[in-house]
Parts: structure tokens; sequence; C-alpha cells
């Protein structure tokens, strides 16, 4: 075999990501969890009937924990199974046995289930914007209504009021980072599955990964300020490099206040994530490398 043939190839790695998009498709997980999300956001809009603020607020508060929630949930069960079928399947073989590097085969793994991810965020993103976008018609409707004997610049701050307790320019960024943290725990998922043996294996402990990583900055708070030595600090440090601090991909409560996201905090947050992806297919990789197939 030649070392052209051998050489990494984009081509390659695209057709794996096509491959693996297609069977994750099939899976009826997907349906099922993109479904349970999907009727969860539309039903958001019968569950609150307060004022229209704490309405609009409760529907982005609800809509978008469902979006981050399935997302999460849709990255680790799509990608715990990936590597333990193949190698059952023994499709694995097949493949490899092809001029495919393996670092080939791990990043259109990760491909196929990121452009499944990202599907299913926008699937989920349209019917949350959807809902967010006719309650807040219906609300101006109303507020036009019941205060059409007011004065003009009563009701211009009333609308006013209501636009900015809907749908706002920072819906988007809030959004990439939900998908970014996704990303993130598939990479994760992808890289204990190599040398995981079942799949229950690698959920279970992506589960604790995932507990661990979003009280990891509570922690971290509270060991500084009861033992702010050099060496807490670099423990610290070391779990921080290693296990990711999922708070920090949490800018929900931003944006259901109607805060403005800095653009240098959502940089800082899809640098971190990269580093994250990055670092855990590098690991995959190493392992993967050694393992006998």
């Amino acid at each position: 075999m030649t070392k052209e043939h051998r050489s990494f190839s984009p081509r390659r790695v695209a057709a794996i990501t096509r491959i693996t998009f297609v069977d994750l498709t099939r899976q009826k997980v997907f349906y099922g969890i993109l479904i349970f999300a999907v009727v969860l956001i539309g039903s958001s809009a019968f569950m609150a009937r307060l004022t229209f603020q704490q309405e609009l607020q409760i529907l982005k508060d609800i809509g978008l924990g469902a979006i981050s929630i399935f997302t999460s949930l849709l990255a680790v069960l799509a990608t715990a199974r990936l590597l333990p079928q193949e190698i059952e399947d023994r499709t694995i073989y097949t493949i490899l046995a092809k001029p495919v590097e393996r670092i080939e085969y791990l990043l259109g793994k990760l491909g196929g289930v990121l452009l499944l991810l990202a599907i299913s965020i926008v699937v989920m993103s349209a019917l949350f914007v959807a809902v967010i976008f006719f309650r807040e018609q219906t609300i101006l409707s109303e507020t036009a209504r019941q205060m059409s004997a007011s004065p003009a610049d009563q009701l211009s701050e009333a609308m006013r009021s209501v636009r900015s307790s809907g749908l706002s320019a920072n819906l988007l960024p809030g959004i990439a980072v939900i998908y970014v943290k996704a990303a993130v725990l598939a990479a994760l998922t992808l890289f204990v599955s190599t040398f995981a043996t079942t799949n229950i294996f690698t959920v279970f402990t992506i589960a604790v990964i995932y507990l661990i990583g979003h009280l990891q900055g509570i922690a971290r708070d509270y060991w500084l300020q009861n033992s702010g030595g050099v060496v807490s600090r670099v423990f610290l440090a070391l779990v921080a490099l290693i296990f990711p601090d999922l708070q920090l991909f949490n800018l929900v409560d931003e944006v259901v206040a109607g805060a403005r996201i800095p653009l240098e905090l959502f940089a800082k947050t899809a640098a971190l994530g990269g580093y994250y992806i990055v670092m855990y297919i590098l690991l995959a990789s190493a392992v993967f490398y050694r393992k006998e197939l």
C-alpha cells in the first residue's frame, strides 16, 4: 500500500461521515428523542399563562432547556453505540482493511454525529422560535386591544416591552453554545467508547462525568475558599483540563433574562469547546491505535 494512499484524506472522512449519518437516522432512538423534544417545546406554549413577561421568559426557559437536554442526550446515546456496534457487526474490520487511517475513521464517526446534532438542533430551534414568535404576536395583539384607549406613548412603551421579552438576537449565540456543549459530549463519548466494552459502561461513565462537569465550578469555588494552596490549584487545573466544566456552556439564564451575550464571552466558550473536542479526539486516536482489531 503506497504512502499516498495512507496519507490523511478529507474525502475518506467525508464518506465515513455520510455513512454514519445515514445509519444514525435509521435508529429509532433518534426519532424518539427528537419527537419528544419537539412535542415538549411545542406544548410549552400552553404551560404558561402569567404576565406576558413571565410567560415569554418561561417559554424561553422551557424551550432552551429542552433543546439543551435532548441534544446532550442524543449526543451521548448516538455516539455510545457506534464503535461497539460496528465491532459486534464486524463492519469495522471491513472499513479498516481499506486504505483508511484510524484517525479518519474516528473523525468520520464524530462528523456523522455532529451532522445529526446540527440537523436536530435546527429542527428544534425552528419550532422553538415559531412558538415564541406566534405567542409574542398574540400578546402584542392583546396588548394593543386592551390599551386602545391609552395614550400613544404608553402603547408604544408596552409594545417595546413585549418585544424585548420575546425574540431577541441573543437566542442565536445561546443555541450555538448548546450545540458546542453537545459536540463536546459527543467527542468525550467517542473517547470513552474506544476503551469501553459495552454501551452501558460508556453511558454510565458519561453520566458520571456529566454530573462532575456541572458541579465542577461549585466544588472549585468551595475548595479555593477553604484551601488556596499551590497543590490545590494545580489539582483543580488538571481536573479542569481533563473534565469539561459544562456549566460554562450554560447561557440559558442570560438568554431568558434578555441580557446581551458579549461576543468575547461567546468566542471564549466556543474556543473552550473546540479545545475539549480536539483533546478528546487526540486521546481517542491514541487509544484506538493501540486497540487490536
